[in-house]
């Protein structure tokens, strides 16, 4: 049999290869500023039966808001249409299954059934989920992770039964997701095309954003039916994450968003932004992606070298001086500061902004929030740095306060307010999102789960 032996972009090296200052500035942001905050963090202890109630308060208001949703959704185009956001009026909208996000709402569900023990929630979690099947086989999109693991791989967890049906979905899409990986620039192509801001045509763009579709391939690596086509996933995942530390990656350990290809030759054409402020600004979803996919990562290998560039990454995004008292970001970490000039305002037409709101600058993303909390969670599990519990607790309840959470029966039936999809390309901006809900309730669960003294182990399902 063959073995894929192809020798790949390796992060141990790559970080022994850096330069001396910048290992030793790492170490001073994360020990130097977090270590102390860590021990005024460490001597607080949450009331864990307060906690508790609060978690399963929280869990009442999502499943009554989750229920008005489903009551809500057109019966003719149910189970075919998957809520996204709201229109300008407040109105819940949908998407088609080819949508990036049609897998978080079943995940909802799924999460919503978990928590709560709804029976009638798993009812329509399968039904929702099972109508995604057909993406098995799509290869225009390196979102299937989104699509078929928030889905397909809850119901795996959740479902019980026999799991072959669902195995050969994941499989399936799988192997979909990894005919998009090219072996000379040693990653997964994200979009099909596009421009840059400045109009240049990509070639090969990888996003950030697509280190979070490797858990997909993880799985895949752990259950694949076949010793090379289980070693093929493994060694797609890990050099996509490799890549994506080398050329993704500044050295206060922001992160671009985009980052385009020759396919031909593997060389970096390009390092830009599409939803960020600028080329060299920080967008804060795309920081919080890359916290969350090299936690995984770590999770699925044991690599110290992804655990390092999470912790890193967490150390950027906590203690950046733009990052508000409550710890929901801004969009961008830089937007509107100077130094960072954004080429999209000639390019965007006259943004839908609410009026007398505030500045465009000043939009801030729950969806962030809730992703770095779902994060955080996990990576205090495996360093043990009670600062980003702590971070992780106070950015849960600040989504869960007034400010962030919806008002019962408004907001179309989504849980969380403010979000941000993209504002360079007017869309999204200050809604309600489908994904912020996602993981907020999974970062709700893993708060449970901690309570509970329930901690991931290598290959943990139940934390995927």
């Amino acid at each position: 049999m063959h073995h894929y032996t192809q020798t790949v972009f390796s992060p141990r090296r790559f970080f022994v290869r850096r330069v001396a200052l910048r290992i030793v500035a790492a170490f001073a942001l994360l020990w130097g500023v977090l270590f102390p905050c860590a021990l005024q963090a460490g001597s607080r202890s949450p009331d864990k039966a307060a906690e508790q109630e609060w978690i399963a308060a929280t869990v009442r208001f999502a499943v009554e808001q989750t229920d008005r949703m489903l009551q809500s959704l057109d019966p003719a185009a149910t189970p075919t249409q998957y809520p996204r956001t709201t229109d300008k009026n407040g109105r819940l909208t949908t998407v088609g299954m080819h949508e990036w996000t049609s897998g978080f709402f079943p995940g909802v569900l799924w999460y919503l059934y978990e928590l709560s023990g709804d029976d009638a929630l798993k009812s329509h979690a399968e039904a929702w989920t099972q109508t995604l099947e057909p993406l098995k086989t799509y290869t225009a999109t390196h979102d299937l992770g989104f699509m078929l693991y928030n889905s397909f791989g809850h119901r795996r967890r959740l479902a019980a039964g026999d799991t072959a049906a669902v195995d050969a979905v994941l499989w399936q899409g799988a192997r979909s997701l990894a005919s998009r990986f090219n072996d000379t620039v040693q990653s997964l192509k994200s979009w099909q095309g596009g421009r840059s801001w400045h109009g240049s045509q990509w070639a090969f763009p990888v996003i950030i954003d697509n280190m979070m579709n490797l858990e997909l391939l993880m799985w895949a690596a752990r259950n694949a039916p076949g010793t090379d086509e289980a070693d093929r996933f493994r060694h797609i995942a890990a050099a996509h994450a490799g890549t994506t530390i080398k050329n993704h990656l500044r050295p206060d350990y922001s992160c671009y968003h985009v980052v385009d290809y020759d396919p031909a030759t593997g060389r970096v054409r390009e390092k830009g932004t599409a939803q960020g402020w600028s080329d060299q600004s920080t967008w804060a979803r795309g920081q919080a992606w890359g916290i969350y996919g090299f936690t995984m990562m770590f999770r699925e290998t044991g690599d110290r070298a992804y655990l390092e560039t999470a912790e890193r990454m967490a150390g950027f995004f906590l203690t950046h001086p733009r990052l508000p008292d409550d710890k929901i970001p801004y969009w961008d970490f830089n937007a509107g500061q100077p130094g960072y000039t954004p080429v999209w305002p000639d390019r965007t037409p006259a943004l839908p902004l609410p009026p007398d709101r505030f500045p465009v600058a000043q939009y801030r993303d729950a969806s962030a929030g809730a992703i770095l909390a779902a994060a955080l969670f996990e990576l205090y599990t495996y360093t043990g740095n009670e600062v980003f519990r702590a971070a992780a607790t106070d950015i849960l309840h600040r989504l869960a306060s007034d400010d962030y959470r919806a008002t019962p029966g408004e907001n179309a039936g989504f849980l969380l307010k403010h979000g941000v999809g993209s504002i360079p390309h007017g869309s999204e901006i200050d809604v309600p999102l489908i994904y912020a809900d996602y993981y907020f309730l999974e970062a709700l669960l893993r708060y449970k789960k901690l309570l509970e003294r329930r901690t991931p182990q290598r290959g943990d399902e139940e934390w995927s």
